[in-house]
């Protein structure tokens, strides 16, 4: 039998999912499960010949806070290099940051040894992008998912295989395939699979890289379909990574936008979609298809950014987005924007935040820095302290629209 006649086979392929799957909803008495603070991960970069010497640092994450909640969902967007990844591959501490802290359920396992983190294996899974390179082509499905209840040793090995087929049945395949090997499934059977190996220890937080971008069209509703299903009925909660905003919009009730290693953006999906206030997230979202509103005439003029996304070796100063952003003036390439509080959950990294076509002409920041509107020291001005970039949102902010301090 080929494989394209397996992967065709009525009892292989999952049934479509219902269409009541609605956009997901944040649960109001949800509490942090995940805080992540000042996060960076920096990777030397080598000098060719026998001594290597370190020239240079690529600074994939540097200094990136955020929450997310108990059986709740955080998106995380950004073009290609922006540093997802290696965020995602942080929290599961697949890679050891180089400063910041990661608490997961109170505890900090930033720096936890390798005694440690066994343990929160079972606590922390991931889901990886390629399904075709995650699996182990050598073992069959059996021993793919059954691989960590014997590690950890849940289960005794005489009841290890009805629990394998338990999560098989859970993912929508056919638990009598267990024996099969990779190379005998489609793609969207085999992420399937690597979301029945997540699911194995009952984790509280999975990672989710891109987990639909290999996958065909058809299919990508599915497993999104699915992953929700997994959400309601285990109440595990998703870091999301994706390239694909419509997704995100209807899986994440909160998303946070990066750019070269940096959150410039983050908030609450009514917040991001409707009322951005970034250029950079301006500029992501007016690059989404949309037939209803080039339907009704009211679509959003493409934003089409000039220049190149800059190197993570050497990235500029100030902002990192001034080289390619619409608005930039010399106070970009002075300071860095902090990333301030400016509704009840949004936060935005901008020297000139405001809604697309209404960024103020004189920098929002220059009271809170200390510094005149050229980003020069201000003998008159005395920075403020209260800019400590915290995960989560606090009960005050600074109100743009009325240029006071609004309250919960």
């Amino acid at each position: 039998m080929t494989n394209e006649t397996i992967n065709q086979d009525p009892e292989d392929v999952p049934a479509p999912q219902p269409s009541g799957h609605g956009a997901a909803v944040a649960r109001a008495d949800a509490k942090p499960i995940l805080e992540v603070d000042q996060l960076r991960m920096y990777f030397p970069v080598k000098a060719p010949g026998v001594f290597r010497r370190t020239v240079g640092q690529v600074q994939a994450v540097d200094g990136v806070s955020f929450q997310v909640a108990e059986a709740t969902s955080l998106g995380l967007v950004g073009e290609s290099g922006c540093g997802k990844s290696t965020t995602g591959r942080l929290i599961t501490r697949l890679y050891k940051p180089t400063a910041g802290a990661i608490r997961f359920g109170g505890k900090d396992i930033a720096q936890a040894g390798a005694s440690e983190l066994k343990p929160l294996r079972r606590e922390i899974q991931m889901i990886f992008q390629d399904p075709y390179t995650s699996l182990n082509p050598r073992q069959t499905v059996g021993s793919i998912v059954g691989a960590p209840l014997a590690i950890h040793k849940v289960l005794p090995k005489n009841k290890i295989l009805p629990r394998v087929q338990e999560l098989l049945e859970i993912v929508g395949l056919n638990p009598e395939h267990y024996n099969r090997y990779p190379h005998e499934f489609s793609g969207g059977q085999r992420q399937r699979i690597g979301i029945a190996r997540a699911l194995t220890l009952q984790p509280k937080l999975l990672v989710a890289d891109e987990p639909v971008s290999a996958l065909d069209v058809s299919i990508q509703a599915q497993v999104i379909n699915l992953l929700q299903d997994i959400q309601n009925e285990f109440g595990v909660a998703f870091l999301f990574i994706a390239h694909d905003l419509a997704i995100v919009r209807h899986f994440c009730p909160e998303i946070a936008v990066m750019y070269l290693g940096k959150i410039v953006e983050i908030g609450d999906r009514e917040s991001i979609y409707n009322n951005a206030h970034h250029p950079y997230t301006q500029a992501l979202l007016s690059a989404v298809p949309d037939v209803k509103q080039a339907a009704t005439g009211g679509r959003i003029e493409r934003i089409r950014l000039q220049g190149d996304v800059p190197s993570p070796i050497e990235p500029p100063s100030g902002c990192r987005f001034r080289t390619r952003c619409p608005i930039a003036q010399e106070i970009c390439a002075r300071h860095e924007p902090p990333l301030l509080q400016i509704g009840r959950q949004h936060k935005v990294a901008c020297h000139f935040p405001g809604r697309l076509g209404e960024a103020p002409r004189e920098p929002f920041t220059t009271g809170l820095l200390g510094v005149d509107a050229e980003g020069r020291p201000d003998p008159g001005a005395s920075p403020s302290t209260v800019l400590v970039e915290q995960p989560g949102y606090a009960d005050t902010w600074f109100d743009l629209d009325n240029k006071s301090i609004g309250r919960a």
